[in-house]
């Protein structure tokens, strides 16, 4: 079958994609920035990328329309928490017209839990959604899940940083909130197996693990799969603002992210029993066994997706990566260092796996330090680290850098700034004619740039100098 997937560059998207090749269908995925998605599926031969953006219904025109099946995983969880379900209202409302225009007989749709009477903004827009989606021209199958637990979800991950950063924790009173958390492999068996089911055409069907926990019960349950002893403490008095700024601080979660899952944690996400597990056979596994299984991936390096390479992790970027690609020359301060290389595969080695774990080779209390004032001030800090020790591709985050551009045979790494300051950074890593060169470019914006990069300039001459020794070495 030839098969539409939106948010192919998502989290989910990008792991239900290689089911559907697997299975010898043909996949077209529409994507805002076909660049980044190259990156992700360039050995892939059933699979074609096009460049369009369902908030924009002339660039659709694209996109094929002999298509059998769509799945629609678009979520538009802007930078901005005011305008959000806006977005996200417009693009279905693009799609639909879209799809009612196509071949399409069936739209699976991955939604939220929406049981309560008193809904987040954030649900209450997933739900606006579904209805937007109906039409008489196809059918649409929903599936609404609830905390979505696998490596590199965003439950996950903040999750894991409040049990292992965390002995004691002083904990907000929506702790005791009560949820359904399901495994990511169920989650894409039900999305999977749900291709051309006709039982399932106009139906909506809530998906969920075996268990009813608690947030608390989570982060207690997670702390004993990790052999690790945890004490929690909620109290009644914090506000959800407060409530933000703790996520925030503790976790690796941006502020506009944590407002958005604070508003939504207050609200019970309690599924309605129906034979869905029956009809596709999907046996969803306990909460204990799904992070169990995640970190089995984490230890193989084998993260397919991670919720912190989305453009929402920081807030710089927008669409497109590729927009940076061009170092611009003009009113810039540039650093520039060169070495004689001494072991071309050693040195890219090391360039492919800075950042993260590894560090950045020198003056780490220094990047630390720097770290921590960006957080203080809004922006991601070290916290994201990277997906995979060793690999890196364009869109990643590494850091609080993205990665522009990786070719490792090429020999070029570039990375953009998603850091706080007063104008734009990139740092690049280049080997050209045997040796190999390290140039910071700033460009600054006003005097504020100009001043900032004055007095960091000591501090840049001390780190990057042992940066590119210790890397050649």
């Amino acid at each position: 079958m030839k098969i539409l997937v939106t948010g192919a560059t998502g989290y989910i998207g990008k792991r239900l994609i290689p089911l559907l090749l697997n299975d010898g269908h043909t996949v077209i995925c529409p994507v805002r920035d076909k660049k980044r998605a190259e990156n992700y599926y360039k050995n892939q031969k059933k699979i074609s990328l096009i460049e369009a953006d369902f908030l924009n219904l002339d660039s659709l025109s694209k996109i094929p329309k002999d298509i059998d099946i769509a799945y629609y995983l678009i979520h538009s969880m802007s930078n901005s928490a005011k305008e959000f379900h806006l977005l996200e209202e417009k693009c279905a409302f693009n799609f639909k017209r879209f799809a009612e225009a196509t071949t399409i007989k069936q739209v699976i749709y991955l939604s939220g839990i929406t049981n309560d009477t008193k809904l987040s903004k954030h649900l209450l827009s997933r739900k606006n959604v579904e209805l937007t989606l109906a039409s008489g021209k196809y059918a649409i199958t929903t599936f609404k899940a609830g905390i979505i637990v696998g490596s590199g979800s965003s439950s996950f991950e903040i999750i894991r940083d409040l049990v292992e950063k965390l002995p004691a924790m002083i904990a907000p009173k929506w702790l005791n909130t009560k949820t359904q958390p399901l495994a990511i492999r169920d989650v894409l068996a039900f999305l999977y197996k749900s291709l051309n089911k006709k039982e399932l055409f106009n139906t909506s069907n809530d998906i969920f693990g075996p268990e009813i926990l608690t947030y608390k019960e989570m982060l207690l349950q997670f702390a004993e799969v990790r052999k690790l002893k945890r004490w929690i403490f909620t109290v009644p008095v914090m506000t959800p603002k407060l409530s933000s700024y703790w996520l925030y601080f503790v976790t690796s979660t941006s502020y506009k992210l944590a407002s958005s899952l604070v508003n939504s944690m207050g609200v019970e996400v309690i599924g309605k029993q129906s034979n869905i597990n029956t009809i596709l056979n999907v046996n969803p596994m306990t909460y204990k066994e799904s992070v169990k299984l995640a970190f089995k991936k984490i230890e193989q390096n084998s993260i397919i997706s991670s919720w912190k390479d989305s453009y929402i992790s920081s807030g710089k970027l927008k669409n497109y990566v590729h927009e940076f690609i061009n170092v611009p020359e003009y009113g810039c301060f540039k650093d520039l260092k060169k070495r004689e290389l001494k072991n071309r595969e050693k040195t890219l080695t090391k360039i492919w796996a800075i950042g993260g774990e590894t560090g950045w080779y020198y003056g780490t209390f220094l990047w630390k330090i720097r770290g921590f004032l960006d957080q203080f001030f809004g922006g991601a800090g070290l916290r994201r680290g990277r997906r995979h020790p060793t690999e890196l591709n364009a869109g990643d985050a590494l850091d609080f850098w993205r990665v522009i551009y990786a070719d490792k045979k090429k020999g070029k790494l570039l990375l953009y700034a998603e850091m706080i300051l007063p104008g734009e950074a990139w740092l690049e890593f280049k080997i050209e004619e045997n040796k190999i060169h390290q140039t910071a470019t700033f460009r600054p914006h006003g005097l504020a740039g100009r001043l900032y990069w004055y007095t960091v300039m000591p501090f840049h001459w001390f780190v990057f100098n042992g940066m590119i020794n210790n890397i050649n070495k």
